[in-house]
């Protein structure tokens, strides 16, 4: 067999050409609608990028700003970047160059005037208020200001959907777009550092806040349609109509009113846009995909995936064993599911099938596995750090707390597909086909920069001082490699993070939409208070209403947005019923993520269904099958608070033993397949009857949960295949 010298391997080490999988699990994937610059301008983006990341490494370590100031600059910036990368409608092809309609970019450059013409009385305003005026007069800012933004913003938004341009070439309606996202923070920067700033959300401020905040509002859901669909900005378009069809709704979801003035002076504040979602991606969330971008440098992510299939590959069904191992790795710094499906899907999908899997079931393995990642500590996808943001619970807490729901998760998806590939008699990987142990151990140094994240959190050191000192160990980790991170890929590195941070900001500021809408028109507090009248009828009811509730905000939603939304509506209900506020976030955090997986919207699944050739709502039903124990687990963890790490040392290794016998007993009910028979349908249902027993968590409960599964064995193997559905297999004793 040829030998070469691999990626991922130390200089002057071979391995087998073909035991090598992963390859190019770290290359930034290019979406239909992002141009590809070239020449000076490429140079010219790439810059405006890396700086970008930089400037929030600066602010957060060195030179701290003012907090709404960095909020703003921070939205700035992504809206900046994203226009200058993402495309509002399709590219031109190749024919189209005499078709291109050429009006809109002389309209555009029309409406370029007021965008400039706005942005330069943001320098006059603020003149004047270095010149000792108290605040702006109400004309200047209505008719100097506000209208000519708000035309600008319109007609550069409507005008980008329908002006078509060469992949290579920056559409002038985005080049209007970018100048009014600079001059609604202009405005408000300025405006928000004088005593004014207190003004809002009273008939005191200043008009001008309202004019800043509807054309910023729209910029961003603009930007979120282009990098993540309009499911995301539906849901926020259906808000922003409750705030003013409200009073005329009726029953619990009526209410007074607010005026647009009133409203929107305070949704561009700490109450919406600039609120815990923008709070989190300002700090946190940039901060780790800057850490995530540094760790793809020294390719990482081609070893967590051939690390995985060196330990899982020879099991039987490997495949698909590998792929919940390698994306629960990866899943943990990606921050999306969808995302996370491409890349370690393209490796593993292909592999499932060529084991035996059908289409449909490989696509769905993988976009389980992909969506668990969302909740594996101690990064969970972004999660957690918007958790800890709106509950004021310390990060650590979380993430310990975040450990046993992770593994209930991962060994559910485990034991699904290992009772698939013992049912249907798959086999696992031969050993030539697989990336030598001993040669991945040799390489086990790509593990520290994670470790040192999870070390310097648990010693008492910040978020922001850890995600830091991690970053900076996953450049001097890179010298160990052939990709050693000197000045060029460092720059590449935070170019690459800036790339990657407009989606989740887009997506943070556009649920901050929400957020406000929720915080300022009191809708989550009516909600709670319906929770609490099912409640009296029955808790189990008002959870299940919950459930449904929050798998509904989040489908076609990334999961940072999914559980910022949720956890504005539901979670503040459950903590009305007397839930502990931990338990509570994490039961809507957990159904936030599982939507990417429930049809009949589910990103995850259509993502594998895509690279699997299956059909994409039987890949979204079977993956909704395969994760179906995640369902099951924020129960378990509301009636039995152990699973959160809460209690002693023997209460928590009980609760965790009796729930994974109860997961596997759910998988073997689920799949039909237990100690190497088929049972028989009502078997089946006492399978099930003892799952959601060992699930409870008491003590007796368990007793009859373990009572039930040892009356099935007994069943099947006493009666072997005397009953009707109870399937022996050859050589099964």
């Amino acid at each position: 067999m040829a030998e070469e010298t691999r990626t991922g391997v130390e200089p002057g080490e071979e391995t087998p050409a073909d035991r090598i999988h992963a390859e190019g699990v770290d290359e930034e994937p290019v979406e239909a609608n992002r141009r590809l610059f070239e020449g000076w301008m490429l140079g010219a983006v790439m810059t405006f990028a890396a700086v970008y990341s930089a400037f929030h490494i600066v602010s957060l370590n060195i030179y701290p700003l003012e907090t709404w100031t960095f909020r703003i600059v921070h939205v700035a910036g992504a809206l900046m970047l994203g226009f200058l990368l993402f495309s509002g409608a399709r590219f031109s092809g190749a024919g189209e160059e005499g078709r291109k309609p050429v009006w809109t970019t002389w309209a555009s450059w029309l409406f370029m005037l007021p965008a400039l013409y706005a942005l330069v009385q943001t320098g006059l305003m603020q003149q004047a208020i270095s010149g000792g005026a108290m605040r702006i007069e109400p004309d200047v800012e209505t008719w100097h200001y506000g209208w000519p933004l708000i035309a600008a913003t319109a007609g550069g938004i409507v005008l980008s959907w329908l002006h078509r341009r060469d992949r290579a070439v920056l559409a002038a309606p985005d080049a209007v777009l970018m100048v009014a996202a600079v001059a609604v923070a202009s405005y408000l920067l300025v405006v928000y550092n004088t005593p004014l700033r207190m003004s809002t959300g009273t008939p005191f401020a200043p008009i001008g806040i309202s004019f800043a905040a509807i054309a910023g509002s729209a910029l961003i859901m603009e930007l979120t349609r282009r990098v993540a669909g309009l499911a995301l900005v539906a849901i926020a378009v259906i808000f922003l109509v409750y705030v003013f069809a409200g009073p005329y709704m009726p029953g619990f979801l009526g209410y007074p009113g607010l005026s647009v003035a009133r409203f929107f002076s305070q949704v561009y504040t700490d109450a919406g846009i600039l609120g815990p979602t923008t709070a989190v991606s300002s700090t946190y969330i940039i901060l780790f995909i800057i850490f995530a971008a540094f760790l793809q440098a020294s390719k990482v992510g081609d070893y967590f995936v051939n690390f995985a299939f060196a330990v899982a590959g020879r099991a039987r069904g490997g495949p698909a064993k590998v792929a919940i191992f390698a994306s629960g790795l990866m899943g943990m710094i990606n921050g999306t599911s969808a995302g996370n499906v491409v890349a370690t899907g393209s490796l593993t999908i292909p592999l499932m099938k060529k084991v035996g899997y059908a289409k449909r079931t490989a696509g769905a393995v993988e976009a389980a596995a992909s969506t668990g990642g969302q909740i594996m500590p101690p990064i969970m996808g972004a999660g957690a750090f918007i958790m800890a943001e709106i509950t004021g619970i310390p990060y650590t807490d979380i993430a310990i707390a975040a450990v046993i729901p992770a593994i209930l998760y991962f060994i559910s998806v485990y034991f699904m597909v290992d009772l698939e590939a013992a049912k249907t008699g798959m086999r696992g990987m031969r050993d030539d086909e697989l990336p030598l142990v001993k040669e991945m151990l040799k390489q086990v140094y790509l593990f520290i920069p994670i470790v040192i994240l999870i070390v310097a959190l648990f010693v008492g050191y910040s978020v922001i001082r850890a995600g830091t000192l991690a970053t900076a160990a996953a450049a001097m980790v890179s010298w160990l490699t052939p990709h050693r991170m000197g000045p060029v890929r460092i720059f590449k590195a935070l170019e690459l993070a800036g790339v990657m941070s407009v989606q989740i900001i887009a997506v943070c500021a556009c649920a901050g939409i929400i957020v406000g809408v929720i915080s300022l028109t009191g809708v989550g507090a009516r909600f709670s208070s319906l929770l609490l009248n099912l409640a009296e009828a029955s808790q189990l009811l008002a959870l299940i209403f919950a459930m449904l509730i929050s798998i509904l905000l989040g489908m076609g939603m990334p999961t940072t947005a999914a559980y910022a939304v949720a956890a504005s509506v539901v979670a503040p209900g459950l903590v009305e019923l007397g839930i502990e506020p931990l338990v509570a976030h994490f039961f809507v955090f957990y159904f936030a993520v599982v939507s990417a997986i429930t049809p009949p919207v589910a990103l995850a699944s259509y993502a594998a269904a895509g690279i699997s050739g299956a059909n994409a709502m039987e890949t979204s039903v079977t993956s909704f099958k395969i994760g179906l124990a995640a369902f099951i687990v924020p129960f378990m963890f509301f009636y039995n608070d152990a699973l959160l790490m809460e209690g002693g040392v023997v209460e928590i290794a009980r609760a965790l033993v009796t729930a994974c016998v109860g997961v596997f007993l759910l998988s073997a009910s689920v799949q039909g397949w237990l100690l190497g028979r088929r049972p028989v349908w009502f078997l089946r249902l006492v399978l099930l009857a003892a799952a959601l027993f060992m699930i409870e968590g008491g003590l007796v409960t368990d007793l009859v949960g373990v009572g039930l599964a040892g009356l099935v064995v007994v069943v099947q193997r006493v009666f072997k295949g005397r009953i009707p559905g109870v399937v022996p297999v050859r050589g099964a004793d």
